[in-house]
């Protein structure tokens, strides 16, 4: 099995992409606190609703499904993900109504759930930064002598560095049986994907039906093309930015461990692009790495970084082990490669 590892950088300029509780008439970016260290971040909620939002035009993304009142709201997708790419990739938990078998059949609650396909984490400030509080006014057609309204708000100049895992067997694969793990389709709706073309298949002694390969591929080439120009994030009249990423770490790995989350660190309160940790790491791991480690760095982001990480990693880049691009071809011919078949065997499990 094969797994997509790394690391997404984005780079904040004087921004507010996701703002937490406000207070007094005081919008307030997400934000938390190390000692007297502030480090403002973006939730994993909020940059998975970017790519989802970013997806292409023709891509159908899953409806939510509203429900209840108060307290007792509850909103889900429809739980398709034979049918929507997002249902697949980002998972859901659905409740729905299901007859029990035999004599006086009543209606009682199942639950249906998917686990996340697209493991993202909280993108957070990679050097700590305290926002600072801007304010406007309005005023207008107000009468002469008349106070304006005063609003205030935070915002912030940071690089946000957030962990990324993409379980490829899993792609397009949905669980319909197992003792600890949650059915993610109706009987009816699996065994609809065998008849349209799917098929029955055993992943980490789970029973679960498959799409086709050439679907899981174009899956997989959708998102890694949807990363190259992702968009979003709140305040966006005011404060907006680039939320394609800067930086960007990819590499496959057999075992689904992600040991570079340490190669993009602090130092000297500014970001720093470790090469000496990166080539540590792809000795260490050289048995579990299934390919070369994929490097997207966007031309001018971090100096001359970009420059003496190129010089310091001449060897592995001659050896194909590390490829260093622009992220939006990294990302691009990835997703090229991908559609193609070059990387079929990522998709398999051959435990099974």
């Amino acid at each position: 099995m094969t797994f997509l590892v790394g690391q997404s950088i984005i780079q904040v300029k004087a921004g507010a992409p996701n703002n937490g509780r406000g207070e007094d008439n005081r919008g307030m970016v997400k934000q938390f606190k190390i000692g007297q260290q502030v480090f403002p971040y973006v939730s994993a909620q909020a940059a998975r609703r970017w790519l989802r939002e970013s997806l292409p035009a023709g891509e159908q993304t899953s409806p939510v499904v509203r429900s209840g009142e108060g307290k007792k709201q509850q909103a889900y997708t429809h739980g398709r993900p034979d049918q929507y790419l997002d249902d697949d990739l980002f998972g859901y938990m659905i409740a729905v109504k299901a007859e029990t078998e035999g004599k006086g059949r009543k209606s009682e609650p199942k639950t249906f759930m998917r686990d996340t396909v697209l493991a993202s984490g909280t993108l957070v400030a990679v050097a700590p930064n305290k926002p600072v509080t801007d304010f406007g006014t309005m005023s207008r057609d107000f009468e002469p002598g008349t106070n304006p309204v005063i609003h205030e708000h935070e915002m912030y100049t940071a690089d946000l560095a957030g962990d990324l895992l993409l379980d490829l067997p899993r792609v397009g694969t949905f669980e319909t049986g197992g003792r600890t793990t949650k059915t993610a389709l109706p009987a009816a709706v699996a065994a609809a994907v065998v008849e349209a073309g799917g098929s029955r298949v055993t992943l980490r002694a789970v029973e679960c039906v498959r799409l086709s390969i050439g679907e899981r591929r174009r899956r997989v080439a959708v998102l890694l093309r949807t990363m190259a120009v992702v968009k979003g994030g709140a305040k966006r009249s005011a404060h907006y930015g680039d939320r394609t990423p800067g930086l960007l770490i990819l590499a496959p790995l057999k075992g689904g461990t992600n040991p570079f989350t340490r190669v993009v660190r602090e130092r000297e309160r500014g970001t720093y692009f470790a090469t000496d940790i990166l080539t540590e790491e792809i000795e260490a791991w050289s048995d579990e790495l299934d390919g070369p480690v994929r490097i997207g760095w966007a031309p001018g982001f971090l100096g001359g970084q970009r420059d003496r990480a190129r010089a310091d990693l001449a060897a592995l880049i001659k050896n194909e082990q590390v490829i260093l691009d622009h992220p939006r071809v990294v990302l691009n011919t990835f997703a090229d490669e991908i559609e193609t078949g070059q990387h079929d065997g990522w998709f398999d499990d051959p435990l099974n």
